[in-house]
């Protein structure tokens, strides 16, 4: 897996093509906005029927990342759940699962728009507003610098859609990692306003950093690392 690592804040950090954020130093696996439970949400708002399938499909790739990093702590940057319902609901499969990932390491759930109320008492971890610890992460980009979620960046490259992480000098905003979420375009006058200049770093086979500037944003080759 071709991952991109790159200075915010002056620490050295690592994007990796599943969309997921690694801090080496800290041995931290970050990734936002997972959304589990999507498709039971919808179903019980009476919106979309969605092949109930996302959660596992999700599952997958964070025990993936987790699999290659051995983290020592991993960070779910807010709206971990669609809503607070559907955090609840999860099948006891799904929260053995995440109870699993989360033995010998610590993990946080950064309260999202999504879901602000209680944990749900089967799954690990617990819940902070937000962590400032080196770095400051939370689900929305604040007074900077910080590490955010929330807007679900993604941009065109190569005549597809892909979602991507944006850094800029203030803010670090990471892609949705959850399947079935959409995304804002990186030329959006919201994230335009918080990262008017600096980078995104597409989510494809491999993590391909883009220059972010007033015009249109163009691939620069760029030297990237080899990582399992």
């Amino acid at each position: 897996m071709t991952t991109h690592d790159f200075i915010f804040d002056g620490q050295r950090l690592q994007a990796r093509p599943s969309g997921a954020l690694f801090w080496p130093e800290r041995r931290w696996l970050v990734v936002a906005d997972l959304h589990l439970g999507k498709s039971e949400r919808m179903a019980r708002r009476g919106g979309a029927l969605l092949p109930p399938y996302e959660t596992q499909a999700t599952l997958d790739r964070l025990g993936a990342e987790i699999e290659a990093t051995d983290p020592r702590r991993v960070i779910s940057l807010g709206d971990g759940f669609d809503d607070d319902a559907a955090g609840m609901a999860l099948p006891d499969p799904v929260c053995h699962a995440l109870q699993a990932m989360a033995q010998g390491r610590d993990w946080t759930w950064i309260s999202g728009n999504h879901d602000p109320g209680a944990l749900n008492p089967r799954l690990p971890g617990q819940v902070k507003a937000q962590m400032d610890d080196g770095l400051i992460f939370r689900h929305e980009a604040g007074q900077g610098p910080d590490v955010s979620g929330h807007f679900h960046p993604c941009l065109r490259l190569a005549g597809q859609r892909m979602r991507c992480f944006l850094a800029g000098t203030d803010h670090l905003i990471l892609p949705a990692f959850g399947a079935y979420t959409g995304g804002l375009a990186i030329d959006d006058p919201v994230l335009r306003a918080l990262v008017p200049a600096g980078m995104a770093i597409a989510c494809a086979h491999r993590a391909i950093p883009v220059p972010v500037t007033g015009q249109a944003a163009r691939p620069k080759p760029t030297r990237t690392r080899q990582r399992a």
